[in-house]
């Protein structure tokens, strides 16, 4: 684990292959039942052509990215702001990524980290994109 947080430092990501399976448990466990996501015949007629996942399914890996990097301070004061940026398909594949931006140190004291977070699908295209802000780890 990396012990000193500076500007440029990647954070783990998170890789998935979206199932419908996935898909489907995530209606169940959020309660949104949405026909984009879960009646393929629906879906092929909407604007995605086929069923997508959940966009709040795909923004948990930032949150898992988070979590991995930074513990316990990710879920004391983590803070994000999302773009959602593309849909994702059953059998595509996404990962997650972040980056050290910014250190926020207010006059001298641990102040906070600043980073640039997303999900990007297998070909590059950026699904989600925003920021996060953590306080800097002790």
């Amino acid at each position: 684990m990396v012990k000193q947080w500076t500007e440029g430092v990647a954070l783990p990501g998170v890789r998935k292959i979206v199932t419908q399976a996935m898909i489907d448990r995530y209606a169940e466990a959020s309660g949104d039942f949405n026909p984009v996501h879960l009646d393929k015949e629906f879906a092929s007629l909407s604007q995605f052509g086929s069923t997508i996942a959940h966009g709040m399914m795909i923004a948990s890996m930032v949150s898992q990215t988070m979590t991995e990097a930074f513990q316990d301070k990710w879920m004391e004061t983590g803070k994000l702001k999302l773009r959602f940026k593309a849909p994702v398909r059953p059998g595509e594949t996404v990962q997650s990524y972040g980056m050290v931006k910014h250190v926020d140190n207010k006059h001298g004291e641990k102040g906070s980290l600043i980073c640039s977070v997303g999900v990007k699908k297998q070909n590059g295209e950026d699904v989600i994109n925003g920021e996060a802000r953590v306080a800097a780890p002790d």
